[in-house]
């Protein structure tokens, strides 16, 4: 669920920065080859920076959950039995009887202690750590997706139906954005996709301004 939020996530912001870039340049010209240099290269800086912040971010994650667990097993090779008594008190903590509690946390143990103090004291799962390019690619791809709808509602229509036709398109792709992205969250619907929409339209209402402004 979680792959899912952040790929709209990154479609609704390659939707966003596109259109208001092109909307932009649509403004001060009508060259087809202008707005075209222009949205590819947006959509390909804007994909690239995602990609490579989401790599950096994750992997410093990554180099943390490990040292974490490195920490981890040095301790219970050092003094197992200290282990022992705190995984004791993390079950006991969860609401099991101390009795429960003791003998559960030496089941784990001898099941498999890392583990066992990885996710109860930890948080992490150890054979579950995040793929750094994997989360790249993700936002890579989800960004490109998104910045495709409003470089080709640019494109294709006669110049003077552009404008119009890339502001309804770009409108509706945020409206379903945010109405997805509530849903995940269990947000209410109405103000994620008017906050959406609104901020959508902001972005091309000024780069608009501002390319009619150069443009004249």
């Amino acid at each position: 669920m979680n792959w899912l939020r952040a790929g709209v996530l990154g479609a609704n912001d390659g939707i966003v920065s596109t259109a208001g870039l092109v909307v932009g340049v649509a403004g001060a010209t009508t060259s087809r080859s202008a707005l075209l240099a222009a949205g590819v290269a947006g959509l390909l800086a804007g994909s690239l920076s995602m990609a490579a912040g989401e790599y950096v971010s994750v992997s410093s994650q990554r180099d943390s959950e490990r040292a974490a667990l490195e920490a981890e097993r040095q301790e219970l090779a050092e003094d197992p039995e200290a282990e022992l008594d705190e995984l004791t008190r993390l079950l006991a903590a969860r609401g099991l009887s101390e009795d429960v509690a003791r003998e559960a946390a030496e089941q784990l143990t001898e099941r498999d202690a890392l583990r066992a103090h990885a996710r109860l004291e930890l948080g992490i799962e150890p054979d579950g750590l995040a793929n750094p390019w994997h989360a790249a690619g993700a936002s890579f791809l989800a960004f490109t997706l998104g910045a495709l709808l409003p470089l080709l509602a640019i494109l294709l229509p006669p110049p003077g139906l552009r404008v119009p036709v890339t502001v309804v398109a770009v409108l509706l792709a945020l409206a379903l954005c945010g109405t997805v992205s509530a849903a995940l969250g269990g947000a209410p619907r109405g103000r994620a996709v008017l906050r959406n929409v609104a901020g959508g339209a902001l972005a091309m209402a000024v780069t608009y301004a501002v390319g009619r402004w150069i443009g004249t």
